[in-house]
């Protein structure tokens, strides 16, 4: 039967295709003219009649085709022929699409003045997704496909809509860093101009003319981000310099998410919702370099500080006084400001980089403190090597010590404010408490050696008065221990610009090294020194009642000091009340010797062997050294204390030997 009824196919198929060519016989024969019309439509914005014509003649010809497909036969010429009849039609297509595509282009701006315009293309758009869809469907039954199918007209519209949005982003930059050094600011800024404009062009005029199944405003948002994302990755790439790094974070972190673009209220985004811009790989990146540039300037901002703290020392001008009297240096100040004004930046990035700022700032100014000790001591050294070349030494020293409690000051106040406990407890709170503990050791050990620095001045001029002492000429005499005293309030009177809490410090430092050097030269056996050697009771008497009457004026020129220092000090446990004990044991007879070395070994449990040992040789009335040493060991084991010690008096800072090594002291 199938075989019978060929001839009735053939017949059937050269009748549907000869009604297909009469049906679009007059699009055939008309085809350069309705080309060139729709040329001119196009040209005069009449897109959707220019559509219209195009899709006759796209018809006309893919039902051609289509029945030239049906007859199955392998020659294309036919084909070929026919494509190449309606080859001005492609050419009117590809027209079509880049004038909707110059209109996607235009988008931001179309819709405002002209949304019909925007429509149409859109609608356009819409009637080619579905003639596609068609198509596809057709080739899914048949086979055939028409030329040019699919179009992804959309697919194409969007993409220059990408295009529109890459181009005002990278358009944008108005300078190079050479031209201006805020290049990358006002960069950001127009970006951020734009963005937000569009934005709220894409909600408020985008939505009701794209179709809902666009969901316009978060392609918009979601393009925007990319291409921003990319953009500040280039900017990244192309390297930054000093301040930029602060200029990026500071948009990356905050103005991007903030209310100032994705998060303004007339955008209505959920935060929630608003992605990184950049992932925190490469943010933790940005910020280690920018702590490193950061790491660059501080030590260049510090030895600059040193060196201009170095010409005032070595200047003949007096240190600055501030409001209460007190002596002091700009460096404090001058330091905390840089690490201040850093973390301020810092704020503004994000809380994270905060700590981090806070704990490179805690480790420079320790850093500082080092390159600080450092100057010192050669301030010291070169001054004592030649005390005219420095005329402000004194005063320069005090102002160290001042500044080390400013510094320490500064160092609470700056945790206080940045350093919140509970945050960050187990990655960088734990290192900050650590290091902020170091930067205070760091400048109390600074203090108590300038402290010594500046008693080493005073003592230095009362040294050969110290040597005196316990002499033939110191005998009957006061003028060793009176010209100490009086030379020493000639110091205290500059003392007075140090701040209450570092002149209670140097007193303390000034009366324990005079009992510690009056007891070393009492104690101390030296052939260099002439020393005296009571031969009787009353020589003995005489040495102690003068020894009781010098660590008297002792104790009460200290008094006189410490009533003069602001606040007044607590008067207790004078080491010149240890002096008038041992001055007691040197008068003492033989038999109320006992009691007098067991008093004092009760009262002072660090007390050695040596030092009693040393004692002893001074009454000058044992029978030999082993018998005197024998009488020491009945107290103090050699080598030893009397007892466990509970707090350490002036006998722990004197060091004596019962050898007559000239250099025992």
């Amino acid at each position: 039967l199938y075989q019978r009824l060929s001839e009735v196919r053939e017949e059937n198929l050269r009748h549907s295709q000869l009604a297909t060519a009469r049906e679009n016989l007059k699009h055939i024969f008309t085809v350069p003219e309705t080309v060139e019309r729709t040329k001119i439509l196009i040209q005069e914005g009449k897109l959707l009649q220019a559509h219209q014509s195009l899709v006759d003649l796209e018809n006309s010809r893919d039902d051609l085709l289509y029945e030239l497909h049906r007859l199955g036969h392998s020659n294309t010429d036919d084909k070929d022929l026919l494509k190449e009849y309606f080859e001005a039609v492609d050419d009117l297509s590809a027209l079509l699409q880049k004038h909707l595509g110059v209109i996607m282009l235009r988008a931001f701006a179309t819709v405002r003045k002209n949304p019909h315009e925007l429509v149409t293309a859109l609608r356009i758009i819409e009637r080619e997704e579905r003639m596609d869809e068609d198509c596809l469907y057709r080739q899914r039954q048949t086979g055939f496909i028409p030329p040019g199918r699919p179009k992804h007209l959309k697919i194409k519209c969007l993409e220059r809509l990408h295009d529109s949005i890459s181009q005002k982003i990278e358009a944008n930059q108005l300078e190079t860093r050479d031209e201006n050094k805020m290049w990358l600011v006002r960069h950001l800024e127009v970006i951020r101009i734009i963005m937000l404009e569009d934005l709220r062009l894409a909600k408020h005029h985008f939505v009701p003319c794209f179709p809902p199944k666009y969901n316009i405003f978060q392609y918009c948002v979601s393009l925007y981000h990319t291409v921003v994302a990319d953009r500040i990755q280039t900017i990244i790439d192309e390297g930054l310099e000093g301040q930029e790094y602060v200029s990026l974070l500071q948009w990356v972190e905050q103005t991007y998410p903030g209310p100032d673009l994705m998060g303004s209220t007339s955008l209505n985004i959920d935060k929630h919702l608003i992605p990184p811009l950049l992932n925190p790989e490469l943010v933790e990146t940005l910020m280690n370099s920018y702590l490193q540039n950061m790491r660059e300037n501080y030590s260049s901002w510090m030895q600059n500080a040193i060196n201009l703290e170095k010409d005032d020392w070595e200047s003949e001008k007096n240190p600055e006084v501030d409001m209460d009297g007190f002596i002091s240096t700009s460096s404090p100040v001058t330091v905390y400001q840089m690490v201040d004004e850093n973390l301020q930046v810092s704020a503004t990035i994000s809380q994270e980089l905060v700590y981090k700022v806070l704990l490179l700032g805690i480790e420079q100014v320790s850093d500082f403190g080092r390159l600080y000790k450092t100057a010192i001591i050669e301030f010291k050294t070169e001054y004592f090597a030649d005390r005219k070349r420095f005329g402000q030494y004194t005063r320069y020293m005090i102002a160290i010590i001042n500044n080390c409690d400013r510094f320490e000051e500064l160092s609470q106040d700056m945790k206080e404010r940045w350093w919140k406990a509970g945050h960050h407890e187990s990655q960088s709170g734990g290192t900050v408490k650590l290091e902020h503990e170091q930067l205070l050791k760091t400048y109390q050990d600074i203090r108590e050696l300038s402290v010594d620095y500046l008693l080493d001045e005073a003592f230095l001029d009362i040294e050969s008065y110290f040597g005196d002492l316990f002499t033939a000429r110191w005998q009957g005499s006061t003028q060793a221990i009176e010209t100490i005293c009086c030379t020493l309030r000639d110091y205290f009177q500059d003392y007075q610009f140090l701040k209450p809490k570092n002149l209670h410090l140097v007193i303390l430092n000034a009366q324990n090294r005079v009992a510690r050097k009056y007891i070393t030269t009492m104690l101390q056996p030296n052939l260099l020194k002439r020393k005296i050697s009571p031969v009787s009771e009353q020589d003995r008497k005489n040495v102690s009642s003068q020894v009781k009457q010098e660590s008297m004026r002792c104790k009460s020129f200290f008094k006189e000091v410490k009533e003069m220092a602001a606040g007044g000090m607590e008067d207790y446990d004078s080491p010149f009340d240890t002096i008038a004990l041992l001055a007691e044991v040197l008068a003492a007879d033989l038999e109320m010797m006992s009691l007098d070395l067991g008093t004092l070994c009760q009262r002072y449990p660090d007390i050695t062997h040596d030092q009693i040992f040393c004692l002893l040789l001074l009454r000058g009335d044992l029978g030999s050294r082993q018998e005197a040493q024998k009488m020491a060991e009945d107290y103090v084991k050699e080598g030893g204390e009397s007892k466990p010690l509970h707090a350490r008096s002036i006998f722990s800072q004197v060091n004596v030997s019962a050898s007559l090594n000239p250099f025992a002291n």
